[in-house]
């Protein structure tokens, strides 16, 4: 019988003080803990083949999709559809603390990027690329 894959999901979130944490990755999903710094951000992006939810644990932020805004908080939970243009600040003075699911996998499996500019530098160079199956 399989293992029950189980994760105090706030838990983890809130100990890792890693930009981007890859905790799971299964053939058609992805599960990410984040980790955005006062006054950082994700920064604009697209998935163009990628739906995201993300789920806010701590802090307080802004929430950009295809240039709509609103403020996020803990509890609060952002569905980007595949092709939305989106980005997410920090506006507080804590860190920005959330757990995404990509479906499909948007990143290396395992990968830990201690910081944006690492996890930046890591997809420019292709290393952060999702498994493929």
């Amino acid at each position: 019988m399989a293992s029950v894959i189980n994760y105090t999901i706030a838990t983890e979130a809130e100990k890792s003080p890693d930009f981007r944490r890859v905790l799971w990755t299964g053939e058609y999903t992805q599960l990410v803990i984040m980790t955005i710094p006062p006054g950082g951000e994700i920064g604009e992006e697209v998935h163009p083949d990628t739906d995201q939810i993300l789920t806010f644990v701590s802090g307080t932020g802004k929430a950009i999709v295809s240039g709509a805004e609103k403020v996020v908080a803990q509890g609060d939970l952002v569905v980007v559809p595949a092709g939305k243009k989106h980005n997410f600040v920090n506006t507080g003075e804590n860190p920005l603390i959330l757990y995404t699911v990509y479906g499909p996998p948007e990143h290396a499996d395992g990968a830990v990027h201690k910081t944006k500019e690492e996890a930046d530098r890591l997809e420019e160079e292709g290393k952060d690329e999702p498994p493929t199956s």
